[in-house]
């Protein structure tokens, strides 16, 4: 009897877990779960449609259905129209920049060069400054500055330019006022251009001796040290326009007598010559003492192209070099040779000009042998010495290595020498260029210049301004001086990324459709995708934004079709599928992308148009009166796209003031000096009486004071493709939870150059005829107050048809939340006792949307919080169910924090100010030379750097990650599930919310899953291994050289090759052995 006892118990425990299972999967039943979400979902689009008037408007659509043209877009006839009105704005810049040329060479050419010269210039710092007495300072005076909107408001002078000369140059040398003095004749060109082109923003002259000549004229300020480290010379678009593509081989002693301050200043002379290397270079370091260190390993007997990524990892390597043994130099210049010679062979770099840079404190010889046998007679590669430290013993070997290489011999002795002397290489690459008289036109890569005072300015105000440079050298044409091949300087032009997109009509794109531009290397100009600022809020830039790839942002070209056509300047189209991630990266959209591309002819630089088909692909054209369409138009509640351009009000100073519906009336009354988008207008006209009625329909309701009576519903908007958008409050602006449509502070809420407000392309993805919920991923937690309730309003009845516009609602989330609530109480017992109700302790209830965000659950804080990190354990069966699918994502322009190696102090003396106060601290104890070679500097350097170390710095590095997103599968309506977990079994029921993007779900809340762990949404580093990251260095992808060349030129005037050390005459006569061997080899 006690063993069948015994059984009896182990039977009821076995059958114990199992009992609960079913008595909790009988407590959610999938039919009271899909009535409360029939509830929910009809009584929530009822209120959607009702007050958003989506009804109203698809009527209305309808009435003018048989006036209206469907039109499928021609994809390449659209890119090729693109691209000829951004090559004619491109040729406009152009065009002003070879009058400045003109100009500067003329006025050059009648100058006669004056020692003695005394000119009183406008300097750009001075001017409106006064002395303690209350007189203007010297190369100051008065100078008129007045608020400019063309110029962002910022106080400028349109009749005068300014002077900027860097604060470590003598603003009264002879060299620079002579040179102000004959370039104030660009003055008058400069006006001359900006009437010719309204749309010209800042022209400038960069000259060869150091100053800057910028139009219009504007108060540069210096920073809190007194300090202007702006100099043009090492601007990219300076050493673009001065000097043709180059190959280069950096070679630096790290013998033992380089210890200390001479290895400090040998570090930072090659990061100097970094800055002089652009994305048309290619180049590699190697140290050497008794063997040879390439300072990258990796990329042993190669090059690597000089693009921001490169040459920062460059940079990072150069502590490590450490200073011992002996320096061959022989076997340094030996490899130096092969690996230019080899490199070139390949046919993957520059195949142009080839340098090899020497930074050393000495050498014992000439090793002529090893130029005999490499260099002579061609010298297709020039050597360019840099003698580091105050000794001279040596410098004659190495001046001579310069005149006998057509190089260049500089000495820097202190740190504050090393800009200016590195800078003098580039003048001597420009000598063919100049000797040959060619005037080759340059754009830049887009880039952020903050180091001039409007750039900085406007950064401050709406954070960094993307732009292109257009620019071109300026020779000196004087007979006497040509086979000296003097370059006078570089002028210039900036084309802000933002005018580039006007010339792109978004409204022919469709909702999510886009025109992007790449450079000859693959790189972007403009892209929606590309993001240059980190740490939102902050306005910060990465510092690898100027060279973000295409193949980065379109990753999933994996073999780079794309990319490539266009950078070989091919016309053509493309095809893939695409997940373009919205909602600040939260949410994807999955689309299938044609894409179009051909060349801007006159730049380097490739259009490239997407359409996402089915309703991208097609537009459509309305027929209305002008006169009723301006009508409707003039209403005040009808808002057009800010960065839309209908008609060009900046062409001319009389129309700049114009509203762009006052322009319009002005283009139909004729003005014949007003440039409009005819068939946006016409558009958007049509817009204007088709939406008008829904005025008076939101007007009616909100009259009615028995409707919406708790204020639930806060406001009614409706955009159009055209740009067109009406908004109607129901409550007083200063009672809105969230005023973001009010403010425009979410720039994803409203029209940009690039974009359609998100919840217009959210709503494009629906079912036609449901409404899309979603809560604002703001920055504030007051952002989540609100959901955003919006519906597409399609044409036609067919799947592929054009959307005309989308309407939605802002309502309280307190409001939306009650409703759900209210629905989950009911239930079909006739007697009013519901067996489950969200109330019950024994169940928990969610609100989801379709890529698994909270909208609503009984514990506030989970509001917009990803459900799986609430609930890991039922996310987790969902995905693995189908009921949503995981989309693997990239982004290839990330950033993570990583322990910095070095110390603040070893990058403060990588900054030529900076570095002005270090070698002061350096002069402070050089009274005792033997301490210097005993290592003093380092010692001190280095006790500041392990303590930095120590502090636990970090800083942020360029690197790729990898996250999810989550999106439901549409054709499963509802799931019931059960999660087997470690001692019971949880249940879960999930139901879709009939016309709409929202799932009720229904758990279990009685069995523990927390051992599940949450789903999250992190973003993941992907980590490389060391071979990998080696490949990834190595890789070089297709790129198209610049069309011109200019490495040398036979007329050149090679003894022009340093200044310092006077040659002696022995050393004369070996550089006339080597030339005379040159004119006549054997």
């Amino acid at each position: 009897m006690k063993c069948v006892l015994h059984c009896v118990f182990f039977l009821l425990l076995w059958i114990t877990p199992n009992a609960r299972v079913c008595a909790s999967h009988q407590g959610i039943p999938l039919s009271v779960v899909k009535l409360w979400a029939s509830a929910f979902g009809g009584e929530i689009k009822s209120i959607a449609a009702k007050y958003s008037g989506s009804q109203l408007l698809q009527k209305k659509y309808k009435e003018f259905e048989q006036s209206v043209r469907v039109e499928e877009i021609d994809g390449i006839k659209l890119v090729k129209k693109l691209a000829g009105k951004m090559e004619q704005m491109f040729h406009k810049k152009a065009e002003a920049i070879k009058r400045l040329v003109e100009a500067a060479e003329e006025a050059h050419l009648n100058h006669e060069e004056d020692p003695e010269l005394q000119y009183e210039y406008f300097n750009a710092v001075l001017i409106n400054e006064m002395d303690e007495e209350g007189r203007s300072l010297e190369l100051g005076g008065e100078f008129i500055l007045q608020p400019n909107e063309h110029f962002n408001n910022l106080s400028v002078n349109l009749s005068l330019s300014v002077v900027q000369v860097p604060t470590n140059m003598y603003n009264k040398d002879s060299a620079i006022v002579n040179g102000v003095y004959w370039s104030e004749a660009l003055n008058t060109v400069f006006v001359d251009n900006f009437k010719r082109d309204p749309s010209l923003i800042w022209q400038y002259f960069g000259s060869a001796k150091g100053f800057f000549r910028q139009y219009p004229g504007i108060k540069w300020t210096p920073d809190e040290h007194g300090v202007l480290e702006f100099d043009c010379r090492n601007r990219k678009w300076y050493i673009q326009a001065a000097t043709s593509p180059k190959d280069v081989v950096i070679l630096v002693d790290v013998s033992g007598s380089m210890k200390g301050l001479r290895l400090t200043i040998a570090r930072q002379t090659v990061s100097s010559i970094l800055d002089t290397l652009g994305d048309d270079d290619f180049f590699n370091i190697i140290a050497y003492n008794e063997e040879l260190h390439y300072v990258e390993p990796c990329l042993n007997g190669t090059l690597v192209q000089a693009d921001v990524t490169n040459k920062d990892h460059f940079r990072g390597r150069l502590h490590k070099l450490f200073a011992k043994g002996i320096g061959m130099l022989d076997m340094a210049l030996t490899e130096a040779f092969e690996l230019l010679s080899n490199f070139n062979e390949t046919g993957r770099g520059s195949v142009c000009s080839q340098a090899i840079m020497l930074v050393t404190d000495g050498a014992v010889e000439t090793y002529d042998a090893v130029f005999a046998q490499y260099n002579w007679p061609d010298r297709k590669v020039r050597v360019f010495p840099y003698l580091i430290g105050r000794e001279s013993a040596f410098a004659d070997n190495l001046k001579w290595m310069a005149c006998a290489n057509k190089g260049y011999f500089t000495q820097i002795s202190t740190l504050a020498d090393v800009q200016e002397n590195v800078m003098e290489y580039l003048h001597v690459l420009s000598r063919p260029k100049v000797i040959d008289r060619e005037h080759d036109m340059v754009w830049t890569e887009a880039y952020v210049d903050n180091t001039r005072p409007q750039a900085q300015k406007l950064e401050d105000a709406q954070g960094p301004v993307l732009m292109t440079t257009v620019a071109m050298p300026v020779f000196s044409t004087k007979n006497e001086t040509r086979n000296k091949g003097i370059l006078l300087g570089v002028v210039g032009t900036d084309v802000p990324v933002s005018e580039i997109l006007k010339a792109i009509p978004k409204y022919k794109l469709g909702i999510h459709g886009y025109a992007f531009a790449i450079t000859n290397n693959g790189y972007i100009l403009t892209h929606p995708d590309l993001q240059p600022l980190y740490e939102e809020g902050k306005k910060r830039r990465k510092s690898s934004y100027s060279s973000v790839d295409l193949s980065e942002v379109e990753w999933e070209d994996k073999e780079d079709e794309l990319r490539n056509a266009m950078v070989n300047r091919q016309t053509g189209s493309f095809s893939m599928k695409v997940k373009k991630t919205v909602d600040k990266g939260k949410r994807v959209l999955v689309l299938h992308n044609d894409y179009y591309y051909t060349d801007i002819k006159g730049t380097p630089f490739s259009l490239g148009v997407a359409l996402s088909r089915g309703h991208g692909k097609y537009f459509f054209r309305g027929n209305i009166s002008v006169e009723e369409g301006l009508h409707d138009l003039e209403h005040p509640d009808v808002l057009l796209a800010n960065e839309w351009t209908y008609c060009n009000t900046a062409e001319h100073p009389e129309h700049n003031f114009l509203s762009q519906i006052d322009a319009m009336k002005m283009y139909f009354n004729g003005e014949p000096d007003l440039k409009c988008d005819k068939d946006l207008i016409q558009e958007v006209l049509f817009d204007a009486v088709v939406t008008a009625p829904l005025e008076a329909y939101w007007t009616s309701l909100a009259l009615n004071k028995s409707e919406n009576s708790d204020k639930g519903v806060e406001i009614a908007y409706l955009s159009t493709r055209t740009g067109l958008s009406r908004l109607n409050l129901f409550v007083m602006p200063d009672q809105l939870t969230n005023q973001d449509f009010l403010t425009g502070e979410d720039k994803e809420v409203a029209f940009s150059a690039d974009h359609f407000p998100l919840w217009y392309k959210r709503a494009a993805e629906q079912v036609p005829g449901t409404f899309i919920y979603s809560l604002p991923f703001g920055t504030g937690s007051e952002n989540k107050s609100v959901v955003l309730a919006s519906s597409a309003i399609h044409l036609l009845d067919e799947r592929e048809s054009p959307i005309a516009a989308a309407v939605g609602i802002q309502m309280k989330l307190e409001f939306f939340q009650r409703k759900f609530w209210t629905a989950s109480r009911q239930c079909a017992a006739l007697d009013g006792k519901c067996s489950i109700s969200c109330d019950n302790d024994e169940i928990s209830c969610y609100l989801i949307d379709n890529n698994g965000f909270i909208i609503v659950a009984e514990d506030l804080s989970l509001t917009g919080v990803f459900f799986g990190e609430a609930e890991g354990a039922v996310m987790s069966k969902l995905v693995s169910m189908g009921s949503f699918k995981r989309v693997n994502l990239y982004d290839y322009q990330a950033i993570c924090r990583v322990y910095a190696q070095t110390s603040d102090t070893a990058h403060t003396l990588l900054h030529p100010y900076f570095a002005l106060f270090a070698a002061i601290r350096w002069l402070l104890t050089e009274f005792v030379i033997f301490l210097v070679e005993f290592n003093l500097y380092s010692w001190w350097h280095s006790d500041l750097t392990i303590k930095a170390q120590r502090g636990g710095k970090t800083m942020l590095v360029p690197c790729d990650k990898e996250y999810p997103a989550f999106v439901s599968e549409r054709t499963i309506k509802e799931t019931v599930g059960n999660i087997d977990c470690e001692s019971c079994v949880k249940s879960f029921v999930i139901q879709q919310i009939p016309s709409s993007n929202l799932f009720m779900v229904v758990i279990d809340h009685t069995c523990d899953c927390s051992d599940f762990g949450p789903v999250t949404m992190d973003h993941i580093e992907i980590m490389y291994n060391e071979s990998l990251k080696c490949e990834r260095l190595k890789f070089q992808k297709d790129r198209r050289r610049p069309d011109t060349c200019h490495p040398f030129h036979h007329e050149e005037n090679s003894m022009e090759c340093g200044g310092s050390v006077g040659l002696t005459p022995s050393l004369t006569s070996t550089v006339l052995i080597v030339l005379i061997v040159t004119i006549f080899p054997r």
